[in-house]
């Protein structure tokens, strides 16, 4: 029974995950089919209007989900989803639509892959979030001195580590949600708070592992 309860539990959480990937795929192409739209997000303080609203949603979904209803919880999830989808759209402009489709591709295989084994594998992964959490800050401190530098060469060093940093993460956050859910109360509510969670963790992961392979392999726009 117990066994069960998790496999549901995770199958909520891959849903919402999907839906959420979904959901920004849509926006990002649709904000894409009105240029005079594109562009005024982009040249207009409301892009980073746009950036700060990800980052609130993010706080508020992890720390103060014991604070809001489920029912916030999944608005404000689809809500940030929708929104990444716009921000992420500067991003996939500057590629082919052929490789975005290839590296979507191998980031879902990936994917699959790696959070089957954080679901599986019996060895205890804790040790393993500070480091990656260093390394996560790293790369953030590394992709805003290159902001200033402009090198192409650090920027693919950065990709390289993001996609280690994000295979870790996406392994290790799939068994951080098996424990969460066995010291979680088997409440109907708290549960579907935890499955938002879970999503937004590897909605994430799964975003962050992509943009830092179709910086390494796709192929821009000429």
């Amino acid at each position: 029974m117990q066994k069960e309860t998790i496999n549901s539990f995770f199958q909520k959480v891959y849903l919402w995950m999907f839906l959420g990937l979904l959901v920004s795929a849509i926006a990002a192409y649709s904000i894409l089919l009105f240029p005079a739209l594109f562009t005024y997000i982009i040249l207009t303080p409301l892009f980073w209007v746009l950036i700060v609203a990800e980052l609130g949603i993010v706080v508020v979904l992890s720390m103060l989900l014991k604070k809001i209803s489920a029912t916030t919880a999944k608005i404000l999830f689809i809500l940030y989803s929708f929104i990444t989808g716009l921000t992420l759209s500067v991003v996939l402009l500057a590629y082919t639509a052929s490789s975005i489709f290839m590296v979507f591709a191998l980031v879902s295989g990936m994917f699959l892959l790696l959070s089957l084994y954080g679901y599986f594998t019996k060895r205890d992964l804790s040790a393993l979030g500070p480091i990656l959490f260093i390394g996560l800050i790293g790369i953030i401190i590394a992709a805003v001195i290159n902001l200033f530098l402009q090198s192409y060469g650090f920027s693919l060093i950065i990709a390289v580590l993001g996609i280690v940093i994000f295979t870790g993460l996406i392994i290790y956050d799939t068994q951080v949600m098996k424990k969460f859910f066995a010291l979680e109360s088997k409440g109907k509510e708290s549960l579907s708070k935890l499955a938002i969670f879970g999503a937004l963790k590897l909605y994430l992961d799964f975003i962050n592992l992509f943009l830092m392979l179709l910086r390494l392999l796709g192929k821009r726009r000429h």
